[in-house]
C-alpha cells in the first residue's frame, strides 16, 4: 500500500513538472547553451541516458529526462533556426530538392516515388507542412498507452509551445464547406481532436508564418542535464555479451562532421539506457548496423550478430497520397494544410492553395498557374500494404533499401478511389463553386493531373479509371513507419526484446500511421514515455524503502 501511494505521488509530481525543473533556468530557442557541433564533443563521455535522434520523439524524451538525469542527445543534422527555407512558411518545401550535404532533407526513391527523410534538429516537424491533429483512439491502444490523463497532458505539453490556430481564409473555407456538403460531416470547427467529419486543425506556423518545430520544446530541458550535439552521426550501439544472459547496451560510437569518432558510454547504473529515436528508417537501420536484425543480412555485410531478430526492418509502410490540382478563376490565398476531411471509410482529405506544392515547371501546368488554384490531397489511413527495409552497406549516412508496395492490397486502393471521388464531389458543390472553373469537367481535371509530374512512373496522359489514376499518380505523404514494431521488436514499454538497456521510441514502432498527420501523436509519445521512464526509475528508487 505504501509503495502504491509513493508511485502515485511520484507520477503526479513528474507529470506536473513540479518535481523536475525550476523553469527560471530554462532557455529559449534558438539560444540553447547545451547545443553544440559534434566537433566540440569530448572523445569519451558518460551519461545516464543516450538518445539517438533529435526529432519528433527524441526531443520531448530528452527534454523530459534531462530534468533529473544527464542526457546526451545526438542529431545527425543541423539546427533549423538559421535556414529561412525551414522557418518561413512561404518557402515551404524548397529543401526537398536541396542536394547539398547540409540539406535538412535526405531524398530517397521507392517504386518510382520520390520520398524524403529529415536530417535536421526537430526531425519531421522541421520540414513537414505543419499540420497538427491528434491521433485516434486506435493509436493509443496499438501503442499500449494506458494512462489517459498522461496522454492528454503530454499532448498539451507540446501544443502550448508550438501549435497555433491557423488563419483560415476564403479558399480553405470554401473547401471545408464543400467537403461537408459532399458528405464529410459534420463541420467540427477548429479542434485538435480526431473527429469524423470536417475540421480545421492546428498548425506549427504562427500568425507571422514562422515555423515552431519540436526543437522549440528544448526550452523545457534542464540546461545542466542535457548535452546536444549536431552533425553527430551514430555509427553503432555497443553491447556487452560476455557473462550476460542477454546482450546489454552500454555505449554509442558517433562521428562528427570532420569524420572523427567519439564514444559515449552509459554511467553503468541499474536503469541507465540508450534510446533509439532515429525514425522509421534510421532506427531499424542502426539496429542492424549494431548487430540486431536478420542474421543473413548481418552476415552478408560481416556485421557481428548480437541478436538474430528477423522482425527488424519488416512491415515498413508508407501512406499513399494522391493529389488533384484544381484551377481557380482567380488568384487564391497562399495557404498550407489547414482543413482536413476525416472520412468514415479511411481517407483523409487535406489541401493547400497558391503554392507550387509539387515544385513543377510552370509549363507543366498546361497553361494554368499554381497561384490560381489549389492542391487537394487524398491520403489513405493504415495502410494495409507493407514492405521491408534492408541494409545495403555499413554506412549509417546512406539510405537503406526500401519497399512500400503502394496499393498492393485492394483495401488501400479502394480507399484511394473513394477519396478521389469525394474530392470531385466537394469541388462540384455550391460551396466551392467560386473556386473552380465552371467549364472544367471532372475528366478535364483528372486528365490535367495525369500530365503533372507527381512521380517518376511512366504512364499515359488520360485518366481512364480512378483505380488507374491512383496507381499512376501515387505520391508519398512522408508518413512512412514500421520496421521496429511494438510486439515484435519492442515490448509494451518500448524495450528491445532480447536486449537490456535499449529502447526504441519513434515512428518505427507504429503499426499504423495515426490521424491525418502522425507528428502530434509522436510528439505525445516522446513526452509520455519520458514521464513513464522517470516514474519507473523513481519507483525503483523508493521501492526498497517502501517495502521495508
Amino acid at each position: 500500500m505504501a509503495y502504491r501511494l509513493w508511485t502515485m505521488t511520484l507520477s503526479t509530481l513528474v507529470t506536473t513538472g513540479l518535481f523536475l525543473l525550476n523553469f527560471a533556468s530554462a532557455e529559449l530557442p534558438p539560444n540553447y547553451s547545451f547545443m553544440h557541433e559534434a566537433t566540440k564533443a569530448p572523445r569519451v563521455s558518460f551519461y545516464d541516458y543516450i538518445i539517438i535522434g533529435g526529432g519528433t520523439a527524441g526531443i520531448p524524451l530528452a527534454a523530459t529526462l534531462s530534468a533529473n538525469y544527464s542526457v546526451l542527445l545526438l542529431e545527425r543534422g543541423k539546427s533549423p533556426y538559421d535556414d529561412a527555407n525551414i522557418t518561413i512558411v512561404s518557402n515551404f518545401g524548397r529543401y526537398f530538392f536541396d542536394p547539398s550535404p547540409d540539406s535538412p532533407s535526405q531524398q530517397f526513391i521507392v517504386e518510382n516515388v520520390v520520398n524524403s527523410r529529415p536530417k535536421v534538429l526537430g526531425g519531421g516537424t522541421s520540414i513537414n507542412a505543419g499540420f497538427h491533429s491528434r491521433g485516434e483512439e486506435q493509436f493509443n491502444e496499438e501503442a499500449k498507452l494506458t494512462d489517459y490523463d498522461l496522454i492528454q497532458d503530454s499532448y498539451e505539453w507540446a501544443e502550448k509551445v508550438i501549435v497555433f490556430e491557423p488563419q483560415v481564409q476564403a479558399w480553405q473555407t470554401a473547401l471545408a464547406n464543400g467537403l461537408v456538403e459532399a458528405g464529410v460531416a459534420p463541420n467540427n470547427g477548429y479542434t485538435l481532436d480526431h473527429l469524423t467529419g470536417t475540421k480545421v486543425g492546428g498548425t506549427l506556423f504562427d500568425k507571422n508564418g514562422i515555423r515552431h518545430s519540436a526543437a522549440d520544446l528544448l526550452q523545457y530541458a534542464n540546461p545542466e542535464g542535457l548535452s546536444l550535439y549536431l552533425h553527430a552521426t551514430a555509427n553503432k550501439i555497443l553491447f556487452r555479451l560476455k557473462g550476460k544472459s542477454k546482450p546489454k547496451a552500454y555505449g554509442v560510437v558517433f562521428q562528427d562532421s570532420l569524420g572523427k569518432k567519439h564514444v559515449a558510454y552509459l554511467k553503468g547504473k541499474k536503469n541507465d539506457e540508450i534510446v533509439l529515436a532515429a525514425g522509421a528508417i534510421g532506427s531499424p537501420q542502426l539496429l542492424m548496423l549494431s548487430g540486431i536484425g536478420p542474421k543473413d543480412q548481418l552476415n552478408a555485410l560481416n556485421i557481428r550478430v548480437v541478436l538474430d531478430q528477423p522482425y527488424v526492418g519488416k512491415d515498413m509502410a508508407d501512406n499513399a497520397q494522391n493529389v488533384l490540382f484544381v484551377p481557380s478563376p482567380d488568384k487564391v490565398e497562399q495557404s498550407i494544410l489547414q482543413v482536413v476531411g476525416i472520412t468514415s471509410f479511411g481517407s483523409y482529405i487535406e489541401a493547400g492553395s497558391g503554392f507550387n506544392f509539387i515544385f513543377a515547371d510552370l509549363s507543366d501546368y498546361q497553361g494554368y498557374h499554381y497561384e490560381r488554384g489549389g492542391f487537394i490531397i487524398e491520403k489513405i489511413n493504415g495502410p494495409v500494404s507493407k514492405g521491408e527495409l534492408k541494409i545495403v552497406n555499413r554506412d549509417p549516412a546512406d539510405n537503406p533499401s526500401l519497399t512500400f508496395n503502394y496499393f498492393n492490397e485492394t483495401e488501400d486502393l479502394e480507399k484511394c478511389v473513394r477519396g478521389l471521388q469525394t474530392i470531385l464531389d466537394a469541388i462540384n458543390t455550391e460551396a466551392f463553386s467560386d473556386h473552380k472553373l465552371s467549364n472544367m469537367t471532372n475528366q478535364d481535371i483528372l486528365d490535367l493531373n495525369m500530365k503533372l509530374p507527381y512521380n517518376l512512373i511512366q504512364h499515359g496522359n488520360t485518366s481512364i479509371t480512378l483505380e488507374q489514376h491512383c496507381r499512376d499518380t501515387v505520391r508519398s505523404m512522408w508518413h512512412y513507419h514500421g520496421g521496429c514494431h511494438i510486439g515484435q521488436v519492442v515490448d509494451d514499454d518500448y524495450k528491445v526484446i532480447g536486449v537490456d538497456a535499449l529502447r526504441v521510441i519513434d515512428g518505427s514502432t507504429l503499426l499504423n500511421s495515426p490521424g491525418p498527420n502522425p507528428a502530434a501523436s509522436v510528439l505525445m509519445l516522446g513526452r509520455y514515455m519520458g514521464v513513464t521512464i522517470l516514474n519507473q526509475r523513481l519507483a525503483d528508487a523508493v521501492k526498497p524503502y517502501a517495502d521495508s
